[in-house]
């Protein structure tokens, strides 16, 4: 199994905020950096995890600068969203920051066809000498990008090498993997990350790193050594860890700001439309918490 030009294990960064809200670049370079002492291979910032849709461009730039500057590892930096003139030109003005790559979610809400989002890709890719990924995550977005899109978009664009996949469509995420070696197949869902492997996928995009990564990298480098029993029994002590990422009353990246919180590292609150969480999220955030105590180091 391969490993990806990123990392085989890519924590998808909250975004710190202070008391009032605001930016806090200072608690983002060092949660950066350990994250990066934890076992994460390379980082996203301003994804979904990252609150993206609620940054501003000069509150994005910031951030890439920053963290890219921070850490030793590759940082990703999440430049979309359903604007395509607005996405192209923040895209190139990303290059600058010393991001590695760059995070391109398929277009949300709009619902375009699969030509519309080849279209709106390529051209956030022609915006950038930069590695891109795709995002696709249905989910979120309304649409599922076809298989045959994304290896279009690689063909035509060269700088296009991967995609976070947080579709859950195995036979779809195989079937690239075969059509297309070398494109990095990153699975977007951390319950997913061995079953991505086992069909040649490269590694995971994680939320729960945040507060587990070194024990996921460890099942992920069991994996990737043929100890197929070891790297299963590790994984599924994180099952825990994968469930309480997101749900109805608590979604993304709400556990996550909690788990951290309760770990000690200042992250804040999420903003509106989230909002703050509430008592009985910090109260199972601790106690997950105090199953990892690296957590707290």
């Amino acid at each position: 199994m391969g490993e990806g030009r990123f990392g085989r294990l890519l924590t998808a960064m909250v975004t710190p905020f202070d008391d009032d809200g605001a930016l806090d670049l200072d608690a983002a370079t060092a949660l950066a950096r350990w994250l990066s002492e934890h076992g994460s291979d390379g980082l996203v910032v301003a994804g979904t995890t990252g609150e993206g849709p609620v940054l501003s461009d000069t509150e994005k730039l910031e951030l890439f600068r920053a963290v890219a500057a921070a850490v030793n590892v590759p940082v990703l930096a999440g430049t979309t969203g359903n604007n395509t003139a607005h996405d192209v030109a923040l895209t190139a003005e990303a290059a600058a920051t010393g991001v590695a790559g760059i995070l391109a979610v398929c277009p949300y809400y709009s619902r375009p066809s699969q030509a519309g989002i080849a279209a709106h890709l390529g051209a956030v890719a022609d915006a950038t000498e930069l590695p891109v990924v795709v995002y696709d995550i249905p989910v979120r977005t309304g649409r599922r990008i076809d298989p045959a899109t994304l290896l279009g978009l690689a063909a035509d664009h060269p700088n296009v090498v991967g995609v976070k996949d947080s579709s859950a469509d195995l036979p779809g995420a195989a079937k690239l993997v075969a059509a297309r070696p070398g494109f990095d197949v990153y699975s977007g869902d951390d319950a997913l990350a061995l079953p991505f492997l086992s069909i040649g996928g490269v590694g995971v995009i994680s939320v729960a790193a945040h507060w587990c990564g070194t024990e996921f990298s460890r099942a992920l480098s069991l994996f990737a050594k043929g100890d197929l029993d070891a790297a299963i029994a590790q994984h599924a002590e994180l099952l825990d860890s994968f469930s309480f990422e997101s749900s109805e009353r608590w979604p993304n990246p709400l556990p996550a700001k909690a788990v951290l919180r309760a770990g000690g590292h200042r992250v804040g609150h999420c903003r509106l439309p989230l909002g703050p969480g509430d008592a009985e999220l910090d109260a199972a955030a601790r106690a997950l918490a105090s199953r990892f105590p690296l957590l707290h180091a």
